[in-house]
């Protein structure tokens, strides 16, 4: 992947830094709980927060922060939120990221 073009031309080596970080950045997605799916009135809230990097490995973390996982797998996380009678888990991703900044306002 490599970094999209910024209105301030970046020295080279910035360049290079902003492609690295798009190419190795984890993958975040949710653990999503959703309630009555399929119904007009079904309602879904988000559970954990997880990051994952290209081997696959997971990192996960409760809303609440009291549970944090170290998993082979995202998968893996949904057996941490077992679903229960009218209460479906998935996962839902963000997309790739497509940009990078040095300053954190330009990131935003």
């Amino acid at each position: 992947m490599t970094a999209a073009p910024s209105p301030n031309p970046q020295p080279p080596f910035d360049q290079e830094l902003y492609g690295l970080v798009l190419d190795t950045a984890p993958r975040l997605f949710a653990v999503v709980q959703v309630c009555d799916e399929g119904r007009a009135d079904a309602d879904g809230w988000v559970v954990a927060w997880g990051l994952a990097d290209h081997a696959g490995s997971t990192h996960v973390i409760s809303i609440d922060g009291r549970a944090r996982l170290t998993l082979a797998s995202p998968e893996r996380a949904l057996r941490h939120y077992p679903e229960q009678p009218g209460i479906s888990t998935r996962l839902v991703w963000l997309a790739q990221p497509a940009a990078a900044a040095m300053d954190r306002a330009e990131a935003a």
